[in-house]
């Protein structure tokens, strides 16, 4: 007498937004029911972008208010970096609005 094992395997398939196209007597993953997004809104999206832009513009001045006060935690290095990464940061933030400004022109052109 051998031991076989019981999966649910139906219940194990992970679900993908494309149809396998298997025709087998299995209907499609997702055509029977209504999904709703998980994912923020827009202005969620941009609110939480500014707010991780405003925090790395700001670390710069605290560490290097830290070092300036003789704190044996933060090295200038650290500063150094920092405004690096800040710097990465206004270039992303720039060149991502200049895209959501291109993206707005465009859908004004759009004729309806």
């Amino acid at each position: 007498m051998s031991f076989y094992p019981q999966y649910d395997l139906a219940g194990r398939i992970q679900h993908t937004k494309l149809d396998t196209g298997i025709e087998f007597a299995m209907p499609a993953g997702r055509m029977s029911r209504v999904e709703t997004t998980a994912s923020p809104d827009f202005k969620q999206v941009i609110s939480g972008l500014a707010e991780n832009l405003n925090t790395e513009l700001n670390a710069p001045d605290n560490l290097l208010k830290d070092v300036m006060s003789g704190s044996q935690n933060v090295d200038i290095h650290d500063v150094m970096t920092a405004m690096a990464k800040s710097e990465i940061s206004i270039n992303v933030a720039t060149q991502l609005t200049g895209k959501i400004i291109q993206a707005y022109d465009r859908i004004m052109q759009i004729q309806v």
